[in-house]
This record gives structure tokens, sequence and C-alpha cells, in this order.
């Protein structure tokens, strides 16, 4: 068990009915933690509100944007910590429509720091950042010194947003750090589309007794449980190490595209699927391999990923044969 305290700290989650939100949101009740989530329920973006059906009664919910300033004002006010998941994720979503990624993943985390400043500087700030911003890789495993260059439009605000907290963090003391999320799975994640993670749509499809498309097939990729995903937003909270640093996340195995649709098929006990060359349009901001080297994070924090992508298939096929109506 780690060394942390959350009873009765008041937390505030952005995103807080999204994926890793809900699943955080539910282990700091756990721990006894007072519990704000904040999301817009924007279709597009993940937001589902069945996601905290089991701790419904034990949170409070505030659907607002965190687009709009004056809400977020008064919601960062006297919370201990803030878990700042809330963002656009869609890759094409963001080619196609620059300006919405800007607004939310770059302009309103301007926006939250600056509530943060004038209204609640003693708040510790944890930021979801991705490793998409460091593009296609020069060398493998990547390292969070590794050069940043993001291949879409998504990635590049990303980065802006995570720099604004190093900054803030660097120059006004609010203490914020940043996990370089790599391809987080698990319950509650969004499955009915590709918008969130390419392995969502492969679940649906694979329990639905149809074929999905796997996309080249060689490259390698490597997963986090979500809940190893939600153990290190915790660590980095408590931590003051943590403060003003970047931290990637990894997996316990690095696996090839074709590899993993296998390993579904087999943890599903059945299933097929087609391998398929590269449309065009994603052809161009397809990063090859991709793995973290998370060093920096298993020696400062002393975090180290405990779900292995077999038994992460399993736990999450579970989940949505009893709730994947939830989910379409």
């Amino acid at each position: 068990m780690s060394a942390y305290n959350f009873s009765n700290k008041k937390i505030l989650i952005t995103g807080g009915l999204g994926f890793i939100g809900s699943n955080l949101a539910a282990r700091l009740v756990e721990l006894g933690a007072d519990v704000t989530l904040v999301d817009s329920l924007i279709p597009e973006y993940g937001g589902n509100v069945f996601n905290i059906s089991e701790i419904k009664d034990k949170v409070k919910v505030n659907i607002s944007d965190v687009r709009d300033a004056h809400s977020m004002q008064n919601l960062v006010k006297d919370k201990d910590y803030l878990f700042n998941l809330a963002g656009q994720t869609s890759h094409l979503d963001s080619m196609q429509d620059p300006n919405t990624d800007l607004e939310i993943n770059c302009r309103a985390q301007l926006s939250i720091l600056e509530s943060c400043r004038k209204h609640n500087s003693d708040i510790k700030i944890i930021f979801a950042s991705t490793r998409q911003i460091y593009g296609k890789p020069e060398r493998l495993p990547v390292d969070e010194s590794h050069l940043l260059r993001p291949t879409d439009v998504n990635g590049i605000n990303k980065m802006a947003g995570e720099w604004y907290h190093i900054l803030y963090n660097n120059v006004y003391g609010i203490r914020s750090c940043a996990l370089r999320l790599t391809n987080t799975y698990g319950p509650r994640m969004r499955v009915k589309d590709a918008r969130q993670t390419f392995l969502g749509i492969w679940i649906k499809l694979v329990l639905e007794g149809k074929p999905f498309d796997v996309w080249g097939g060689a490259q390698l990729r490597d997963f986090t449980y979500v809940d190893d995903a939600v153990e290190a937003c915790l660590l980095a909270a408590t931590s003051e190490k943590a403060n003003g640093k970047v931290f990637n996340l990894g997996g316990c195995e690095v696996i090839s595209l074709k590899d993993l649709a296998d390993l579904l098929v087999a943890a599903n006990g059945k299933g097929t699927f087609n391998a398929r060359e590269f449309p065009a349009e994603r052809k161009r901001i397809d990063i090859g391999d991709y793995y973290a080297d998370d060093r920096l994070i298993r020696s400062e924090l002393n975090w180290s990923p405990q779900v292995n992508i077999q038994k992460g298939l399993a736990k999450t096929l579970e989940y949505y044969r009893k709730h994947i109506e939830h989910y379409l």
C-alpha cells in the first residue's frame, strides 16, 4: 500500500466524468477524499455519467466547461489538489478543427492556472500530458530529455498546456507537475469510436463478434492500465519531489499492434481482425514505434506498472461484457 493520505482532502478533477478522471475519482472516494468533478459532457469528448454510477452519491458533479473562466475561479477555491485531466484527445479532430483544440488544450489551461494564481496559489496541480508531444522518436526507449516535435495540432497544444503548468510552478510557485501518458486503457474508456484510443474500438468490435482493423501492425507500443495511471497521479500529487517535473509513464511490456490484436482475440476467446495499410490522412501523422523510458518516475516516485497487458485486457473485456450498452 502506498504511503499517501487523501482523507478529507478537497479534490477537483477536470474531465472528471471521463475515462481516467472517473477511475481516479473512485480511488479517491475509497481513500476518504472530498471529490468534486467538473466535466463539460460535450458528446465528442469521453465524459459519461455512467462512469460514476457506483460513486455518484459520494462526489459532487459540476457540469461546466474548463473554457469558462468564471466557473473555474469558483471551483479551484479551497481545493488541496487539482487533477487537470480535461482535454480534447482526438488527433484527427485537432487537424480538422484546430481552433477548438487550441481553446481546450491551450487557452483553457492558461485560464485555469490564472484562476489558481489569483484564487488558490496553495493548490497542487497534476496535469495529464501525452507522449504524443515527442512526435516520431529519434531513439527508443524515449526518455524525458528527447526532443519535443509534435506531428499534429493536438500535440502542439498539449505541449503548450504542459509547459504553462511548469512555468507557473517555476515563476509563481504554484506546485505543478505533468505526467506524459502513453496508451492508457481499461474500464470506462470510450469504446464507441477511435477518438480516445484505437483499442477502444477494437474492444467494442471484438465483443460484437465483428472483425476490427489493424493498421500497419508492426508498430511497437507500450500500454498503461488505468489503475497504474491513477496510482501515478496519486504519487505525483503527494510528492514534493514531483514539483516542476515531467514524467513519462510506461507499461509492463512493449508489444506490436499485431501481437496486441492476437492477445485481445485470445483474451476474448474468439474474434478476427484485418491487417490493413494506413489510410493517407493517418499515415501523415503516424509516429511509427514508440515506447517510454519511465525510469525517472520509477526512481523519483517509486512508481511501477503492476497490471500486464494480458491481465489488463481480461479485466477490460469483463467490464464491457457487463456494461457495453452504456458506452454505445
